[in-house]
């Protein structure tokens, strides 16, 4: 980049679109927003999300999350991305057959994940999108296969994201969902994009930027009333309800809830093949069950979550286990020491052998309420396991 480069660009007369991710990179620094409302993106996410990833390959940066991440989702996306790169000439031909594979490949490693722990494939997952993907995305491609390979791309960064999440690192997740809603917008995938926002919303509920949380949750489940997917509808409303009771915003959690509610009753038992499909009977009740804790009814919340476990039922080892910690908790808050010293033993079971985050945190919140707790054989024995566990 030369100096009438910088010139210009110190001057707003044009931004370095092409140059700013490196710059961006070298210098450690975020310029997103270092220019006018019509500037806001500079880079096309495509570049963003690979240079993204070849950081988190190298181990070369850290990152941090913030509340301006998260709402940098609700720019307007890029609505050319796909047609400016349409029928391009490059190193490959890729038609639908790509397309598949990378579906195919997100969900091998999303079921692997989902079993055994966020930090168990991440980074293979990371290598195939800068690796694979990148190649395919940058061959020739006509213009309806360029947004079926969007969405797809899409999916894979939103998995990325979410296996970051449960490792623990918070600001790289929050990148990765970024680029996922903007992909997703990109190739005009509501669902994705709703999807990406959800993810956003929960990040920011857990790291504390409500407000944000609410406003993300909020845009998430205003997108998803244009699907016709029970599954969807729910996931999206019960983040809007979970972010509205971490407001104290009672009444709308409530409202979200029922909502929620009603749309899962109509949703088919089997899984879809999109992530909100995904959205099992089990997974809701787990989700209502926290959302009935946070506003104050302990009882309908341990309803819910033996719902979870025992009647719709949790194959997953990873999502078990949490559930069990959770409704360990909520047992304990109600009085009733003796169960949830058994719920915890279950957990410690159940959470052999995953690597996650969300495990760490509930030995973690686990260990710190057990010297008040009486001194029985129970309570000794979960001592000595979770210390075993050190």
């Amino acid at each position: 980049m030369g100096r009438q480069s910088v010139y210009r660009w110190e001057a707003g007369k044009r931004v370095p679109r092409e140059w700013l991710p490196y710059l961006e990179q070298v210098l450690a620094l975020d310029l997103s927003g270092a220019c006018g409302d019509n500037e806001g993106q500079f880079a096309d996410t495509l570049t963003s999300v690979m240079l993204l990833g070849g950081t988190d390959v190298d181990r070369r940066q850290f990152f941090s999350a913030s509340a301006a991440v998260g709402l940098a989702a609700l720019d307007l996306p890029d609505a050319e991305a796909v047609t400016r790169r349409a029928n391009r000439p490059g190193p490959v031909r890729v038609g639908m057959g790509e397309v598949t594979a990378i579906r195919t490949m997100t969900t091998t490693l999303g079921d692997a994940a989902s079993e055994l722990g966020g930090g168990h494939a991440r980074h293979l997952a990371v290598r195939y999108l800068t690796v694979d993907v990148d190649r395919w995305l940058n061959g020739s491609w006509t213009q309806k296969v360029g947004r079926e390979l969007f969405a797809a791309t899409s999916e894979l960064v939103h998995l990325i994201g979410w296996m970051a999440r449960d490792e623990g690192n918070q600001g790289l997740s929050q990148k990765y969902h970024l680029f996922s809603y903007r992909l997703a917008a990109e190739a005009g995938e509501n669902e994705l994009a709703a999807t990406a926002l959800r993810g956003l919303a929960e990040q920011a509920i857990e790291l504390g930027h409500i407000p944000t949380a609410v406003r993300l949750a909020e845009a998430c489940e205003q997108r998803g009333r244009k699907l016709d997917n029970p599954k969807a509808l729910a996931y999206y409303r019960n983040t809007f309800a979970r972010a509205s009771a971490a407001d104290d915003d009672h009444t709308t959690a409530a409202t979200m809830l029922t909502a929620a509610q009603t749309a899962i009753e109509h949703a088919p038992a089997r899984p879809g093949q999109s992530w909100a499909s995904h959205y099992s009977h089990g997974r809701w009740a787990h989700d209502s069950g926290m959302i009935h804790a946070k506003l104050g009814d302990l009882t309908a919340a341990e309803e819910h979550l033996h719902l979870a476990l025992d009647i719709h039922g949790l194959d997953r080892k990873r999502t078990r286990a949490i559930v069990l910690a959770d409704l360990g908790h909520v047992q304990l808050k109600r009085g009733n020491t003796a169960q949830a010293l058994t719920t915890w033993n279950e957990f410690l079971d159940c959470a052999e052998g995953v690597h996650s985050v969300r495990i760490t945190d509930g030995l973690t919140n686990i260990s710190a309420r057990l010297p008040r707790l009486p001194d029985v054989p129970a309570a000794e024995e979960l001592r000595e396991r979770i210390a075993a566990r050190a």
